[in-house]
């Protein structure tokens, strides 16, 4: 062997004290390593652990379950708003009302045209006449912005400010 090392030119001692200086250095990283290690455990240990000792998993399962419950009422409510929004179209949200004096001896515009639609303009026109005796009440069926009896110039007014509703 020591034949070797007088060939290459380099004294065997020298080869020793490099062996034992890379094998102190490999032993230093291992032990690095191995700390590294036991670090990654204890936090492993602990991320296992959960709340009150339950496992991960079972917090995991509960959050699915609860997941699972939200997705469930979301689709309900879904439906639910599908239900309203039909409803909504039906709904006599639309109004148009016109004040005046139907009678020249009477004042104070106590006379009145109201005009209720829904979304298809499909309603009625209630006519409030007012006079120093009585007041009378007529109402006329709208379907689809027509009345098919004729309608006052303030029915039609009222009519088409409800038809109007929202376009401002």
């Amino acid at each position: 062997m020591s034949e070797i090392f007088s060939r290459v030119g380099i004294d065997p001692g020298i080869i020793i004290i490099l062996l034992m200086i890379s094998t102190i250095g490999l032993i230093i990283v291992a032990m690095h390593q191995n700390a590294r290690i036991n670090q990654m455990n204890v936090k492993y240990r602990h991320f296992m652990k959960g709340e009150d000792g339950k496992s991960l998993e079972k917090g995991f399962i509960r959050r699915f379950s609860q997941v699972e419950d939200l997705l469930n009422t979301q689709h309900e409510l879904a439906d639910d708003m599908k239900t309203i929004d039909s409803r909504v179209g039906r709904t006599l949200y639309k109004y148009g009302i016109v004040k005046y004096d139907a009678f020249d001896d009477v004042g104070g515009k106590l006379s009145f045209a109201l005009a209720m639609l829904d979304g298809d303009n499909t309603g009625f026109v209630l006519n409030a006449i007012h006079s120093k005796d009585n007041c009378f009440l007529y109402i006329k069926e709208v379907v689809s912005g027509e009345s098919y009896i004729m309608l006052s110039n303030e029915e039609m007014k009222a009519l088409q400010a409800a038809s109007r509703f929202g376009e401002e």
